[in-house]
């Protein structure tokens, strides 16, 4: 009994260490098909979605959508000469709502940066994330919410082991630095601002 005990407690820790990219949603079903499909014969299998396996080391071209508007968003729409931050999400994870509440607590130190909150969730779930968790970053004309209704995310940046996953590009379009998972606030604003 000692042990089953033991072995839950770790096993809760570690489920609420960080959210997991693959506990729900898109990145799940993706996951699933790729290993069904090794399962299947060539001519049942569904064409294989590639996965980027590092993050790309140059911000790719990708099509996301606004989620309020639902208009087109690509890498062109992305203003210049200032540091792009891709938050990766999951609206239904913790720390995913935790790092949004202090980056909104800390907006004075983002507004000369790009910040997109982008998730292969349903829009309905994603519709008042910031709201809910960030209101201080809502209407704020830095910071966008993007569905990734295509899964370019995972294709053409990078697959996360978890949630959220903080990808920092330069104005010249390079990877500056790339996490998954909870990180002190203080170093996450360091590395987006500089």
């Amino acid at each position: 009994m000692k042990y089953i005990f033991t072995s839950l407690a770790i096993g809760s820790l570690t489920f609420f260490s960080a959210c997991q990219s693959e506990s729900n949603g898109k990145t799940k079903v993706v996951m699933q098909q790729q290993t069904a499909e090794h399962h299947h014969s060539s001519t049942t299998a569904q064409p294989s979605i590639p996965m980027a396996k590092e993050a790309a080391k140059q911000l790719p071209d990708f099509k996301f959508y606004k989620v309020k508007s639902g208009i087109a968003f690509t890498n062109k729409d992305i203003p210049a000469n200032r540091n792009t931050i891709f938050i990766l999400f999951d609206p239904s994870c913790g720390h995913c709502q935790q790092e949004t509440g202090l980056l909104a607590k800390n907006y004075e130190k983002l507004k000369n940066v790009n910040l997109y909150f982008i998730s292969m969730n349903d829009p309905a779930l994603m519709a008042s994330f910031l709201e809910t968790f960030g209101k201080e970053l809502v209407n704020k004309p830095n910071v966008e919410m993007l569905y990734d209704k295509n899964q370019e995310f995972i294709q053409k940046f990078h697959v996360p082991a978890q949630f959220p996953a903080n990808y920092v590009y330069g104005a010249n379009g390079a990877l500056k630095n790339n996490w998954d998972g909870e990180k002190a606030i203080d170093f996450v604003i360091a590395e987006f601002t500089k």
